[in-house]
């Protein structure tokens, strides 16, 4: 394989305007899979580094606009920019309410929905005699934030999220989806941590347990045009308009037409998402995030607009980085983290491969690219990532046998890992197995998984040579004493998440994170006020969901299914409530 570069100009790194409208027009198309005989070619043998990254100045200073310059100018109370989860919840709720808005979107169309989302004591977990144990939830976001988090901020999210859960109920149900509330279970705790997997996940089905109606953010826009309002397409956030010293009066937008100015007399919401899709924002600003990811799931438009605006104009951001990472990056053998080296040199970095697959979650046998185990496979969905970070080219191999269909019923995964125990069950024969060629067509016709009749087999088709071999062969050994055995003295990894590799055929898949956003943002207090650098609110100046800080740090609680999402809808509401 091709060692990467040590040093890259200016010139090589994403910049500008026209570079990153051409890495959104790409989609989540991210690189095509290498072909067998380059994978073959580019075989690893565990020295590898991790891709370089690009490198640059990523706040930049804000645009001169002159008022000449302006081509139009229009008013409103409240002006939402950004046309996601957010600012989506924001409008439908605000069109409600009465309240005179404007919402502005840089893409051409409603960002793409969050189904889960998280509420506390809501109409159907009540029913259920389920109730949160609120003082629980908080310690647990506050340890996986390690404080870095406003604590109030948090309370008016338990406090304020069934007003949220009952007004988007009504519009979901309107459209004939019917709400489920799951209570999850984490038997014997995971990965030696006995997380606390509250009961406030609430997604949406039709009377067929499918999803045959329009997303959230689509019914949320018809809402609108029911009211006679729409969402204003094309508008990229150029700045934002504060008085000297003072409140927050608007912003100028960048379009096909020229700049426009809304000028906003209650105030401005942020709602733009994060920085997933700025190369230069997110090597600055998370350097793991770089150093682990192979894949991309998140929006191109999420180039981290809207917190520069706010920064330019006097806000602060947190002080360290989140970011949601999927253990799911799966990539043809012989493939690194990070960048890849071709899209640097061409202006436009972006990951190896794109979207998510589902079994990398599986709590299955993992190594590093010498071949050696690493870490406790039965894990929060960031930590395999991370802790590759500091192996090898920051991948991993994971591992199972025909057993597969089996194993994954006992391993009782959460959240939307559980996809992969629903879906698989969908090729289980009649007589109890399971059509796993079926189930794996489209990653073993693609040549991203390999499968094998032997272990020794396996362990060629995925790259490893010599030693690296040889320690490849050495731990799939081992591993099927610890199951024998039903302990993990090496790792700690409970019993019933332990499984065998001695029925062929066997599989392998390399793997890396799925990068879906970024968390981290404007620093903002209970009320969703952006604060300067004396914690104090700018007046006029709003933030919510992803573009917004306060919450997260370092990781996302992954545990804590469609808190995310929860809170961003509850935000939003919250600032269009202080309107009203």
């Amino acid at each position: 394989m091709q060692k990467s570069s040590s040093t890259i100009s200016r010139r090589n790194f994403l910049g500008g305007a026209a570079a990153v409208s051409a890495l959104a027009a790409m989609g989540l198309a991210g690189c095509a899979p290498k072909s067998v005989s380059e994978t073959e070619a580019m075989a690893a043998t565990g020295t590898e580094e991790a891709n370089a990254q690009p490198a640059g100045d990523w706040l930049g200073s804000a645009p001169e606009i002159a008022e000449g310059d302006i081509a139009e100018t229009r008013e409103c109370d409240l002006l939402i920019v950004g046309a996601g989860n957010g600012g989506m919840a924001a409008a439908a709720y605000a069109t409600d309410q009465d309240v005179n808005f404007i919402i502005c979107e840089k893409g051409e169309t409603v960002g793409a929905t969050r189904h889960w989302f998280a509420a506390l004591g809501t109409r159907p977990f009540k029913e259920q005699g389920i109730e949160v144990d609120r003082q629980r939830l908080l310690g647990e976001i506050i340890r996986y934030s390690q404080g870095n988090c406003d604590q109030r901020l948090i309370r008016m999210w338990m406090d304020e999220s069934n007003d949220m859960f009952e007004f988007v109920n009504g519009i979901m149900e309107g459209a004939g989806a019917h709400v489920v509330a799951d209570e999850f279970e984490m038997p014997d705790g995971m990965g030696g941590t006995p997380f606390y997997t509250p009961p406030f996940e609430h997604h949406y089905e039709d009377d067929n347990g499918g999803r045959d109606f329009d997303e959230r953010n689509v019914l949320f826009e018809k809402h609108l045009h029911e009211a006679g309002k729409e969402v204003t397409f094309g508008h990229e956030l150029a700045k934002l308009v504060r008085e000297d010293g003072g409140r927050v009066t608007g912003a100028i937008f960048n379009t096909k037409d020229g700049y426009v100015q809304i000028n906003a007399a209650k105030g401005v919401l942020l709602t733009t998402g994060g920085y997933a899709a700025n190369p230069d924002m997110l090597t600055a600003l998370s350097p793991i995030t770089t150093a682990s990811v192979t894949a991309l799931g998140y929006n191109q438009n999420n180039t981290g607009g809207g917190i520069k605006a706010a920064l330019w104009a006097g806000a602060v951001k947190d002080l360290t980085s989140a970011t949601m990472i999927f253990d799911r990056g799966l990539v043809a053998p012989g493939t690194v983290a990070g960048y890849t080296e071709e899209s640097i040199e061409a202006g436009m970095p972006q990951f190896p491969g794109n979207g998510q697959f589902g079994p990398g979650t599986q709590p299955f046998l993992k190594v590093n690219m010498n071949g050696e185990r690493f870490a406790n496979e039965s894990a929060d969905y960031d930590y395999l990532p991370h802790a590759a970070a500091q192996q090898p080219g920051g991948v991993y191999v994971s591992i199972w046998d025909s057993n597969f269909g089996d194993d994954v019923q006992r391993f009782h995964t959460l959240g939307c890992s559980a996809g992969t125990r629903n879906r698989v069950l969908g090729v289980k024969r009649e007589d109890g197995s399971y059509d796993l060629d079926k189930f794996f067509e489209k990653e073993i016709e693609d040549g991203r998984l390999q499968k094998a009749d032997t272990l020794d087999e396996l362990a060629d088709k995925l790259g490893f040579a010599g030693q690296a071999k040889e320690n490849f062969l050495a731990e799939c050994e081992r591993y099927n004493e610890l199951f024998d055995a039903q302990e993990d003295p090496d790792f700690g990894k409970e019993a019933y998440r332990l499984s065998e590799l001695r029925t062929p055929p066997f599989y392998g898949a390399t793997l890396g994170g799925t990068l879906l956003t970024t968390i981290d943002g404007i620093r903002i207090n209970k009320d969703c006020q952006a604060l300067d650098a004396d914690g104090n609110p700018i007046e006029g100046l709003y933030a919510a969901g992803d573009c917004s800080g306060s919450v997260f740090s370092g990781c996302y609680p992954d545990q804590l299914h469609g808190f995310a999402c929860g809170r961003t809808m509850t935000e939003a509401m919250h600032v269009v409530k202080q309107m009203a």
